[in-house]
């Protein structure tokens, strides 16, 4: 392993003894905090940016809100909110009108919750499904064993197209709901609103892509 490329993850030091968290804290030889300080002059024009500035404090604020019991300190914090109303009260802190919701076929029931939820909360919505444009994974070059439905004329998922219909309807926030794989990079790509995540696809965890990681040493072992 490279030892000069940042490595967060592996930090072998306790959270609140690290650099990033203490001013005299320790840090490994590839902390990004201590090797990349020529960047925090970049970070702190960008954020110097109104509209920036106004994102980034709003966010903050949201993380803030989160949690109930911090007058009795950090170690009896708890959670108090699902992210699906972190979602709709940060939309409304930025004074956001008009949402724009990508999903994934498969979740088709979720997503009608999900924007009758938005539009109980006087958001405007525009959604659109994965398969939008019924383009054939033909055109993708996909052969017949490749497909899902072996045998047939299968759509292709559709990401591109679904940030488009987005952008064109003026969205001024979007939300991914099961969107696959690198079609989800895709979205990202293309849109031109900023995108936050509801969920993500995984079709075996029912899309808690988590409890595999959680499992890791039991269930899940064979991973590693």
């Amino acid at each position: 392993m490279d030892k000069n490329i940042s490595d967060c993850a592996l930090c072998s030091f306790n959270i609140n003894d690290r650099l990033c968290r203490n001013e005299e804290g320790k840090f490994p030889p590839q902390c990004p905090t201590a090797n990349k300080k020529k960047l925090m002059t970049k970070i702190l024009d960008e954020h110097a940016k109104p509209e920036i500035y106004n994102f980034a404090r709003e966010a903050s604020i949201q993380e803030g809100e989160g949690y109930g019991d911090k007058e009795l300190g950090y170690a009896h914090l708890k959670p108090i909110k699902p992210r699906i109303l972190e979602i709709m009260e940060f939309a409304q802190k930025m004074g956001y009108h008009r949402l724009g919701l990508a999903f994934c076929m498969g979740l088709r029931k979720e997503a009608k919750v999900v924007e009758k939820l938005f539009l109980s909360k006087g958001f405007q919505m525009a959604s659109v499904i994965c398969k939008v444009g019924r383009i054939s994974k033909e055109t993708l070059g996909i052969s017949d064993n490749q497909k899902v439905d072996i045998g047939s004329n299968e759509t292709m998922c559709n990401p591109i197209m679904q940030a488009f219909v987005l952008n064109d309807e003026k969205t001024e926030f979007n939300v991914l709901l099961g969107l696959c794989v690198g079609h989800d990079s895709l979205f990202f790509k293309y849109a031109e609103a900023p995108c936050t995540v509801l969920a993500v696809k995984d079709r075996l965890l029912g899309h808690n892509p988590l409890a595999a990681i959680y499992n890791i040493d039991s269930y899940y072992r064979a991973l590693k």
